[in-house]
């Protein structure tokens, strides 16, 4: 049995995911400063009963940027009413969903559904097919659910 506190599911593309559905209150943002601020404060507030863990802001963001991981394509912020940022996922570009967070308030509206399937169209249509996350185990915000629905499987280790 894997002892890990994670689960490592991978989903493998052999067509383009379907098109994601937005509420209609919603744009999507281009990742800067400015937003990575807000959306840190979302991972805070989001990962606060559990589900995952992200530093301060400053160790964050740097920690980020200068990662030879990063593009900032993969790295996506949800845009609600006065540009606060109510969803985010940070990819790297390896075909790898860092974090994928909703704003618990906006919960339950396919927030996470919608930028689950932008993501993976992004890397679909960089040619990477296989794309692969962890997820805690019991993870209180139902993204072990989510991700299954959508078709990722466990990867067992040896």
């Amino acid at each position: 049995m894997n002892d890990l506190p994670y689960l490592h599911l991978a989903l493998s593309m052999q067509e383009e995911p379907p098109k994601s559905v937005w509420p209609s209150d919603v744009t999507l943002g281009r990742f800067s400063e400015e937003l990575a601020q807000r959306a840190n404060a979302l991972l805070v507030s989001s990962y606060a009963n559990g589900g995952g863990s992200v530093a301060d802001f400053e160790a964050w963001y740097r920690g980020l940027i200068t990662d030879n991981e990063y593009d900032p394509e993969v790295v996506v912020p949800v845009l609600g009413r006065s540009d606060r940022v109510i969803a985010f996922v940070q990819c790297w570009n390896s075909a790898f969903i860092k974090d994928l967070v909703v704003d618990p308030d906006r919960r339950r509206e396919g927030l996470g559904e919608a930028l689950l399937l932008h993501a993976l169209g992004l890397f679909f249509h960089r040619g990477q097919h296989r794309v692969s996350l962890k997820v805690e185990r019991n993870n209180p915000s139902g993204a072990e659910r989510l991700y299954r629905r959508i078709g990722f499987e466990e990867v067992l280790s040896a």
